[in-house]
């Protein structure tokens, strides 16, 4: 198992769809997954920290969990079908339940909990952006900014085998 951190959201052109961004702690292998318009929003609005008047789903959902006296260990980016991405919502207890990718990251964000991805998924759809410089990136958005640099010369379809 890899640990992820969620790097953002992000709407590439020309094509106008979400895509989030994932990138392994200690490394330059990152993630991309294509998500839709709802899902997109409401990872945006809890990477911001936005506390809408009344619960989302994924708010929702994060309060029936703790209701019923559980909270979410982790969420677990467990495969990829036809460029189709699989997540597991993981409980305290051991529970685990089948989740989109995007509904487990938008509540991976709720829940503060860690995000882990499968090596095998990573050896199928991710992909390494290295610094020509020696020099790392200082922050998150300076790795953002070099993805959608890559971005612009590949579609959806090239991370599809």
């Amino acid at each position: 198992m890899i640990e992820m951190e969620l790097l953002g959201v992000r709407i590439e052109m020309p094509s106008s769809q979400p895509l989030v961004l994932l990138k392994e702690l200690g490394s330059d292998r990152h993630l991309p997954i294509w998500i839709g318009t709802p899902e997109a929003s409401a990872i945006a609005i809890a990477q911001q920290g936005l506390k809408p008047p009344r619960p989302l789903t994924h708010d929702l959902l994060c309060e029936v969990i703790a209701a019923l006296g559980r909270s979410i260990s982790h969420v677990m980016i467990s495969s990829v079908e036809d460029a189709v991405f699989f997540a597991k919502l993981v409980l305290d207890d051991g529970t685990s339940i089948d989740s989109r990718a995007s509904d487990a990251l938008a509540l991976a964000l709720r829940a503060e909990c860690r995000i882990w991805c499968n090596e095998e998924v990573m050896e199928e759809a991710g992909v390494v952006i290295s610094d020509d410089d020696e020099e790392a990136p200082q922050d998150a958005e300076q790795e953002v900014q070099r993805f959608r640099a890559f971005l612009d010369g590949v579609d959806p379809e090239d991370f599809a085998n």
